[in-house]
């Protein structure tokens, strides 16, 4: 019900606020945008740029630039503290002159206006429904592949003996899990997944763990404990090396590409450790027992001489490694797991191809929750309601007179539950902005790499399953993103707080 009533919430305040637009604000298009426009869609639009201060660029009126500059502490001004910054198109003009001579130490700025196509990057309602079939279109083959190795692994007895491994950890956060239940084999492979970064393999892994916990639920129209549990630690997308985000400062001439490792690890760690208290109080799940303290000491540890054997590399040797490790990892998988089938004298191929048809299976049946999911995303995006709920957080700060550094990397934090491509975009789109090694640009970073795309993972994995009534798990997932961003805020001034 609750990601029901959500996804109700989100079509009803975008068109709602499209309506605003279409008669307030005199924007006949929205509502054309909404529903057919595309991504790649150009639109010319009028930019303000500075003259004079680098990297201060860029705000789509002469207010929110005004807005833009006095984020980087720039006062505004009232009558306790005066303006020291002027703002003008002409620095000759008689009263700019004047005032420049009573008040030399005060800033003076110029701007002018740019014209300049841009692309409106969401599409409307009609290309996502494309897009989400598209998604799950792809995911086809590689569900059919890793489902299939699935398949051979649990015939051979590789799932069983993983379970047998974690088994002592996995009963005290799952206690509705009987002993060795082949299940904890699938979330530990979804773990590892998540851990390197390889998407692809996570979300078989996961679809194939939600299956498994699936059988256990009582009331198969609602979601069980252990499956909440599962899904709020999946989303809170504890990740070793952020390889694709390390990449993309690299890519635009970042000075220390991985200057932005080590808080990312950091806060991906606090919000794991989060989902995993918040479900356990709900839960009535005591995690202070010394297994389950042994094992999150242990990761810890391991976590931790991760870190510093991997500060000490360059951007050229993380690559490598996380490479290396990341692909050789499934390569080793793929290897132990035939080995085991051979062994035990199993057909390997029938095994697979039995595995690899579920994978197909599933590929289909989650295309109407991604669909839907996806659409109510685009209509928030194309209807400008994100737009206006980033300006308005960025008016409150400003009128609190606080430093609002952080508020220009928030996009990438506020968009990342719903939409993960979205997310990476405004990420890109924040360091392209204001530099990447700026102060917002570092910080984008680290929010893209301290939250998973919650919406998303809601959507797919319970109706993978057709699980209808998630109960409270979008609220604990939520929740624990919020103590990631929190996290992430405070590691980037902490870290990056004097540039």
């Amino acid at each position: 019900m609750a990601l029901s009533r959500i996804w109700a919430a989100f079509i009803i305040i975008a068109i709602a606020v499209a309506s605003f637009k279409c008669v307030f604000s005199g924007d006949k298009n929205i509502y054309s945008r909404m529903v057919t426009g595309k991504a790649d869609d150009a639109y010319d639009t009028v930019y303000y740029q500075m003259i004079g201060a680098p990297d201060r660029a860029v705000a789509a009126s002469p207010e929110a630039f005004v807005h833009n500059l006095q984020s980087y502490a720039f006062m505004p001004a009232d009558s306790a503290h005066p303006a020291k910054l002027i703002l003008t198109a002409n620095l000759n003009t008689d009263t700019v002159v004047k005032l420049k001579a009573i008040h030399p130490e005060w800033q003076y700025y110029t701007f002018q206006s740019v014209q300049s196509k841009l692309h409106k990057n969401a599409d409307g309602v009609i290309e996502t429904c494309k897009s989400g079939v598209n998604i799950s279109l792809g995911l086809i083959g590689i569900m059919a592949l890793f489902m299939g190795f699935m398949s051979i692994a649990e015939k051979a007895g590789g799932i069983r003996l993983l379970s047998k491994i974690v088994g002592p950890f996995f009963s005290k956060l799952f206690p509705e899990l009987p002993k060795g239940h082949p299940a904890m084999g699938h979330m530990v492979m979804n773990f590892s997944a998540n851990l390197l970064g390889l998407d692809n393999a996570a979300t078989p892994f996961g679809l194939k763990a939600m299956e498994s916990l699936q059988e256990l639920n009582p009331n198969k129209d609602t979601a069980s404990n252990s499956q909440i549990m599962f899904l709020c630690l999946h989303a809170s997308g504890l990740t070793l090396i952020p390889v694709s985000i390390i990449a993309m400062r690299s890519a635009l001439h970042a000075a220390n590409p991985t200057d932005i490792f080590v808080p990312c690890m950091i806060a991906t760690f606090v919000a794991t450790l989060a989902a995993m208290s918040i479900v356990a109080f709900k839960q009535r799940i005591n995690l202070f027992q010394p297994v389950v303290l042994a094992w999150i000491g242990g990761l810890s540890a391991v976590i931790a001489a991760m870190v510093v054997y991997l500060t000490k590399l360059n951007v050229a040797g993380m690559q490598s490694f996380s490479s290396l490790l990341s692909n050789g990892l499934i390569l080793f998988i793929f290897l132990v797991i035939v080995l085991g089938g051979l062994y035990k004298k199993i057909n390997i191929f029938d095994a697979f191809v039995e595995g690899a048809k579920g994978g197909f299976e599933t590929s289909v049946r989650i295309i109407p929750y991604l669909v839907g999911i996806l659409v109510a995303i685009s209509m928030l995006r194309t209807s400008g309601t994100f737009d206006a709920v980033i300006n308005g957080m960025k008016s409150i700060f400003i009128a609190l007179h606080t430093d609002t550094r952080f508020v220009d990397g928030l996009p990438t934090a506020l968009i990342k539950p719903l939409s993960g491509s979205a997310a990476r975009g405004m990420m890109v789109d924040t360091m392209k902005n204001f530099g990447p090694d700026s102060f917002a640009g570092r910080l984008a970073c680290i929010l893209q790499g301290s939250s998973d795309t919650t919406f998303y993972v809601l959507a797919v994995y319970f109706g993978a399953v057709s699980v209808r009534n998630t109960r409270y798990a979008a609220a604990a997932m939520l929740l624990a993103d919020l103590v990631g961003i929190i996290t992430a805020i405070i590691l980037a001034y902490l870290f990056f707080g004097n540039i």
